[in-house]
């Protein structure tokens, strides 16, 4: 699905740019049809950027299936200025997260690696193509703080937790690698906060909770200002680093 960017009267809040600005930018957006990916989408348009979005309901996007993932990031021209995987879930059918360790399920646990670790990964792979060696660009996939093992103080939630450190790690590990080809790039996972939407509703409980379209200026805001001495590294909506 590709978007040109949205009449300037429409136009939201501009963000703070540092390397990267201009309505001429390219935007790709994975998972552009949930909650987050969707409003994510959105203010990328009403920034003026010209995107893409692909997801699995809009487009038939699997990242979990390689032969997905390589035919429709494959049929893509050009390159683009930021590359965002926006896909996840915290609870995959009816395999609610775990309080203990009682809960856990092998097949649980292999779903949320796939789609939450294995997925990213495949998008990052095919994706290498299409991300610029000659300015400066960000491949960011959004990760979750409970996937940090230094801030893990409460326990629970075994397989997303874990998925998402998986995540943290192949972002960490693919920054490294990406620097020696592509010297402008901040390669970087997110954790964009605590956003209302259907999939989060069971489990908010009392904790304050962001509107998506809210949580997605605040990435904008993040993204934006990434340079290349961020690559590798973990930040949240408000873009403070986020340990490890």
């Amino acid at each position: 699905m590709s978007i040109g960017p949205l009449d300037e009267t429409a136009a939201g809040p501009t963000c703070p740019m540092l390397s990267r600005s201009g309505s001429n930018m390219r935007v790709l957006v994975i998972g552009s049809s949930g909650g987050i990916g969707a409003a994510l989408l959105h203010h990328a348009l009403a920034l003026g950027r010209d995107c893409v979005g692909l997801s699995r309901s809009g487009d038939g996007l699997d990242v979990t299936d390689e032969g997905s993932v390589a035919a429709h990031l494959g049929a893509l021209d050009g390159t683009f200025d930021t590359v965002l995987v926006a896909t996840g879930a915290l609870q995959i059918g009816d395999r609610r997260p775990e309080k203990s360790l009682r809960a856990l399920d092998p097949a649980a646990m292999a779903a949320q690696y796939a789609l939450n670790a294995v997925g990213p990964a495949l998008v990052l792979k095919h994706a290498v193509r299409l991300l610029p060696r000659d300015r400066p660009a960000v491949f960011a996939a959004l990760s979750a703080r409970v996937g940090s093992i230094g801030d893990n103080r409460a326990g629970g939630w075994y397989s997303y937790r874990a998925s998402k450190a998986a995540l943290n790690q192949i972002i960490r590990t693919g920054a490294v690698e990406l620097a020696r080809t592509h010297r402008q790039l901040a390669c970087v996972a997110l954790h964009p906060g605590t956003v209302a939407t259907p999939l989060t509703a069971r489990y908010l409980g009392r904790h304050p909770a962001v509107a998506p379209d809210k949580a997605a200026e605040h990435l904008w805001s993040v993204i934006d200002a990434r340079t290349p001495s961020d690559t590798g590294r973990f930040f949240d909506w408000a873009g403070k680093a986020v340990p490890w």
